[in-house]
C-alpha cells in the first residue's frame, strides 16, 4: 500500500515537473500570449461589457425592466437617482401598491417581467397556484444530488442542480416559447429550495450545524417559504417577510446589459436548452466581478459585526 502511494505521489510530482518544463514560467506564458493593449483602440474592440473609457456598451434591447441612472441636463448626461422600471412600471408604484394592501408581492412581479402585463386576481391566484406545483424537487433530488457534494459556493451548487434538472425533464431540448416559459417557471419556483437546502448541507458537512431538511408549504408566498425552509424551527416575523419580499422584487430583474444577461443571450443563440443556458448564467453570476459583489457585501456585514462585538 505504501509503495504504491509513494509511487503514486512521485509519478504526480515528475508529471507536473515535466509540465513545468514544456510551458516554462508564468511570466514566460504570460509574455508570449499578451496582446498589444493599443490594437484594441486600433480596432474599436471591446474587452467586455464596457468601452474602453469604461462606459457601459448597448449590448441589446428590452422592455422587460429599464434602470435610468443618469439624465441629459444642458447637453450632458449627469448622475441622477436611480429609477428602476419593470414592463413600464416604475418600481416604486408597484411597490407602494404591493404595501399599501399588506400583501406579498413577489409572484405578481414574476408574473408582470415574464408574461408582461399584471394579473388579475383569478390570474394571480392561478398563478400562485402553479408556482406552489412547482416547488417539488424530483425524487431523491436533494439526497443524491445537493447533499452528495456540498458546496461552499452558492452559485455552484444552483448550477450544478440546474444542469441535473435536464436529466428529469422529458421536453429539456425543447425551446419553443411556452415550453421555456414553464421551464423558467419551474427553475423560479425551485431555485429557494435548491439554495437553501445547499447552504443547510454546507453548514452541516462543513461547519458540523445540525441538519435540517423542511419541506415547503403551498399556502405560503416564496419568502414566507424561505424563511420556513431556512430557519431550524422554522419561524419568523411578519416583518421578516415582508421585508425580504420586497428585497426579492428588487433584486427580480435590472436590465439586459448585465453579464449574466448577455451569457443568456449568446448562449441562447445557438439554439441549446434552459438548463444549459441558465447554468452558463450561473457561471457568470458567480463571478467576483457580477453576482459575487454580493458575497463581497456579506464579508463586509460580518465584519462590521465582529467589529461591534469587540466594542462592547
Amino acid at each position: 500500500f505504501l509503495f504504491g502511494f509513494y509511487f503514486f505521489f512521485f509519478k504526480q510530482k515528475t508529471a507536473y515537473e515535466m509540465l513545468r518544463s514544456l510551458v516554462g514560467s508564468e511570466m514566460c506564458i504570460r509574455d508570449s500570449s499578451t496582446i498589444d493593449p493599443s490594437l484594441y483602440k486600433k480596432y474599436n474592440v471591446n474587452r467586455g461589457l464596457r468601452d474602453l473609457n469604461g462606459k457601459g456598451i448597448l449590448t441589446g434591447l428590452t422592455e422587460i425592466s429599464e434602470i435610468i441612472s443618469q439624465k441629459e441636463i444642458d447637453g450632458r448626461n449627469k448622475p441622477c437617482y436611480g429609477e428602476l422600471y419593470y414592463r413600464g412600471y416604475n418600481i416604486k408604484d408597484l411597490v407602494n401598491g404591493i404595501l399599501k394592501d399588506n400583501r406579498y408581492g413577489f409572484e405578481e412581479i414574476v408574473y408582470l417581467l415574464i408574461i408582461g402585463n399584471l394579473p388579475n386576481q383569478l390570474q394571480l391566484k392561478e398563478f400562485k397556484n402553479l408556482l406552489s406545483e412547482y416547488r417539488k424537487l424530483p425524487v431523491d433530488f436533494v439526497r443524491d444530488i445537493i447533499m452528495e457534494a456540498p458546496s461552499k459556493d452558492m452559485m455552484n451548487t444552483l448550477a450544478r442542480s440546474v444542469l441535473t434538472l435536464y436529466s428529469s425533464d422529458k421536453r429539456a431540448d425543447d425551446i419553443s416559447i411556452p415550453n421555456v416559459i414553464n421551464q423558467c417557471l419551474k427553475l423560479t419556483a425551485l431555485f429557494p429550495l435548491i439554495s437553501i437546502y445547499g447552504y443547510q448541507t454546507y453548514k452541516h458537512y462543513h461547519d458540523g450545524k445540525s441538519l435540517f431538511i423542511h419541506l415547503p408549504d403551498p399556502n405560503l408566498s416564496t419568502a414566507e417559504n424561505i424563511l420556513l425552509l431556512l430557519r431550524h424551527d422554522g419561524k419568523y416575523t411578519k416583518l421578516e417577510a415582508k421585508i425580504l419580499d420586497i428585497a426579492l422584487i428588487l433584486h427580480a430583474e435590472h436590465g439586459g446589459g448585465n453579464n449574466s444577461t448577455f451569457t443568456t443571450h449568446v448562449v441562447t443563440s445557438s439554439g441549446t436548452d434552459t438548463y444549459s443556458a441558465i447554468s452558463a448564467a450561473l457561471g457568470s453570476l458567480k463571478g467576483p466581478k457580477h453576482g459575487g459583489a454580493n458575497i463581497k457585501v456579506v464579508q463586509m456585514i460580518e465584519k462590521k459585526k465582529k467589529k461591534k462585538k469587540k466594542k462592547k
